[in-house]
């Protein structure tokens, strides 16, 4: 196909083609049209991939963490300096408009502001004298080969969440990107091999479920950390625990956000626009369920929110005024479209409808327009899934209790916020609700880089979360060591029990 782009892996530290035959197409969203082919991986070449890391890991390891952070420093830069080129190139296959795009590089380019201080978090414990003439102290090892696997959504901040922590802390990293907007994580890995990373310590192999699967039964793999839907989530978990490796896997969400009668209306029916339809709603924190406390709530909530939800412009992502751009493919268009259609036979009022909605000049994009459905109940199929869209769905809750229920009763418990002037009453809800992260009048309640990300329930599988100082706990391993030295005084008898401190 003529102007066609072709996408290979990165294995080594120099493109490689894929030998499999299996091609997938990449989308201009704008445009529809198919912009890139991306070869497929198959099991060998994820293989060959490992064994490329393996091999470079060694050497890796062995190099001082302070001089590894050094390399984060310096991709830090080259990332920075190449800023409009990567958020350009981001859009042009996820959709998301130019500003979003360099939100999704900044929010990574802060995990990687993290890594550069990893050194302090390597350093052990150490306790002189802890029995006589004996002295412990502990160290933290990196695990060796580790995986992650990304998805389209958020193609450079999620990749830099991973790969970040996991180098830094002395590892080599298997990247196996979402195969629809594949072409970023590809220019990340260059940008870190010209950052001073070693060619090999950071690969990058492109494929579908062969590939995953072929990660999670690697015998070299010795972590996966992953970020997708919920089934997936569980599927990744369950078998990468079963081949013995950590896993970290964050799956879906259905946010909600609380409205209590005594909120700031204009600051709440801001964020309320800005989170359930920026990026046209795919991003797992996204707050798709609104729950005013009281019908009096809700009416003033409705004739505040329509009219800012009709001034909503939609637009290419190159379009500086658009506030967003298209969904990322013609099925996810189709898929969100077929749960407006279920929230209308379920019996929720259809108050704005995005269906059919087109662009001029640009009819083959996949275009989906706002939507709000009012009088959603929890019984309803589309209250309970993830949407991934446009769409911001009202449940009218008679009272806080009520308001509580829904989120800490949710499959999901990724992200929840809270509207309200009352410090008591935030203060009990942010302790109260079953909901990993909590805003209180943040909409989007994403912890900054030195804390860390998770959701409970079916949005989180793991002990461990991503980013942050969980991150060095789950790419590392504690080694502790007991030691006394000769001293030149008189031997002791042998101890044949566990020794006890006098």
């Amino acid at each position: 196909m003529t102007g066609v782009r072709d996408i290979h892996h990165f294995i080594g530290g120099a493109a490689s083609p894929s030998a499999s035959g299996r091609l997938g197409d990449v989308f201009d969203p704008n445009t529809g049209r198919v912009q890139a082919r991306v070869g497929l991986g198959t099991a060998d070449e994820l293989a060959k991939a490992v064994a490329v890391a393996k091999a470079a890991q060694v050497e890796w390891a062995a190099v001082n963490p302070q001089r590894r952070a050094r390399v984060m420093f310096e991709f830090k830069r080259l990332v920075e300096a190449r800023i409009d080129e990567l958020a350009h190139l981001l859009s042009s296959e996820h959709g998301k408009v130019i500003a979003d795009s360099k939100g999704d590089i900044q929010r990574g380019l802060e995990v990687i502001e993290f890594a550069c201080g990893a050194p302090h978090l390597l350093k052990g414990d150490y306790t002189n004298n802890a029995g006589p003439g004996i002295d412990v102290y502990s160290m933290r090892q990196p695990l060796g080969v580790v995986a992650g696997i990304t998805p389209f959504n958020f193609p450079a901040m999620i990749p830099m969440w991973m790969f970040g922590m996991a180098l830094v802390c002395g590892n080599a990293f298997i990247l196996k990107p979402s195969e629809r907007d594949p072409s970023v994580p590809v220019r990340l890995a260059e940008l870190m091999l010209e950052a001073g990373l070693p060619a090999g310590v950071m690969n990058v192999v492109q494929g579908d479920k062969t590939v995953v699967d072929a990660i999670l039964d690697h015998p070299d793999i010795r972590a996966v950390s992953f970020v997708g839907s919920s089934d997936i989530a569980h599927y990744i978990y369950e078998r990468g625990n079963a081949a013995g490796k950590r896993v970290q896997a964050m799956g879906g969400a259905k946010n909600h956000a609380i409205v209590l009668p005594d909120a700031d209306f204009d600051q709440t029916v801001a964020d309320l626009v800005g989170a359930a339809f920026g990026s046209a709603g795919e991003r797992c924190m996204a707050l798709p369920v609104v729950v005013p406390v009281g019908d009096k709530t809700a009416d003033m909530l409705l004739d505040r929110l329509l009219p800012e939800i009709g001034k909503l412009r939609i637009g290419v992502s190159t379009d500086p005024d658009a506030h967003y751009g298209p969904v990322v493919t013609a099925a996810h268009k189709a898929r969100i479209e077929s749960y407006i259609d279920m929230g209308v036979r379920e019996g929720a009022e259809l108050l704005v409808d995005g269906r059919g909605f087109t662009l001029q000049g640009h009819e083959g994009g996949f275009f989906v327009g706002p939507t709000l459905f009012d009088r959603v109940t929890p019984a309803m199929q589309s209250y309970r899934e993830e949407i991934f869209g446009p769409v911001l769905q009202m449940v009218r809750a008679p009272d806080m209790e009520t308001a509580l229920k829904l989120p800490s009763e949710h499959q999901y418990g990724n992200g929840v916020a809270i509207f309200t002037r009352n410090g008591g009453v935030a203060r009990d809800f942010a302790h109260a609700v079953n909901v990993g992260m909590v805003g209180i009048n943040v909409p989007i309640p994403v912890p900054v880089a030195y804390h860390s990300f998770g959701g409970w329930k079916r949005s989180g599988f793991g002990d461990l979360d991503q980013y942050g100082e969980d991150s060095i706990r789950f790419y590392t391993k504690a080694k502790k060591v007991t030691q006394r030295w000769p001293s030149g005084g008189p031997v002791t008898d042998s101890a044949f029990i566990i020794p006890t401190l006098k």
